[in-house]
């Protein structure tokens, strides 16, 4: 019998939580061109191009989903409007991060994709406790945190940004189920 795992879907109010697929790569390249976006990620590269883009759905789809689950945040009228991740880094626990293009900033749905990841996480990835970072100068992400029931630590790590080429102060918080 051949058992053909497919990528979870995660539903809210006005999101769809999935795995990136191809035809999303030339929008989630024009929204992640955005250096107040990227220097807010450790990851993101700036300028962030299609062909990062098309590297991070391969990425993603070559994850090994009981180590890592990256999903796009698909709004319901407008397709894509940003990623959040879940995965085993360099803690104990499993790490989270996110990132909302600019124009839909300041409407909630960083922390409606928050709250919906960690329920999925809970009930289908069976984690009990996550971790998660916020640099200093991104309060707004921290607000976003606490509002999902992430506690701070008291811990501020010193973490690589791509996108700023330097280090930067990293508030830690953690959240258990």
């Amino acid at each position: 019998m051949c058992v053909i795992e497919t990528s979870p879907v995660v539903e809210t109010r006005r999101l769809v939580l999935r795995a990136p697929a191809p035809q999303d790569a030339p929008r989630i390249a024009a929204l992640a061109n955005d250096l107040d976006i990227a220097r807010m990620t450790k990851r993101m590269p700036h300028p962030f191009r299609m062909r990062d883009a098309d590297d991070f759905v391969l990425q993603v789809a070559s994850q090994d989903p009981a180590r890592a689950n990256t999903f796009v945040i698909d709004h319901e009228d407008v397709g894509p409007i940003g990623v959040i991740g879940l995965f085993e880094g360099e803690d104990r626990v499993p790490e989270t991060g996110y990132w909302i293009g600019r124009e839909y900033w300041g409407r909630g749905f960083a922390t409606e994709a928050l709250d919906a990841a960690l329920v999925w996480a809970s009930r289908k990835w069976k984690r009990r406790a996550l971790v998660a970072g916020h640099f200093a100068d991104n309060p707004a992400s921290g607000r976003v945190l606490e509002k999902a029931g992430f506690l701070y630590t008291g811990e501020t790590r010193r973490a690589w940004s791509q996108a700023r080429r330097a280090q930067a102060d990293t508030r830690m918080m953690v959240w258990l189920a």
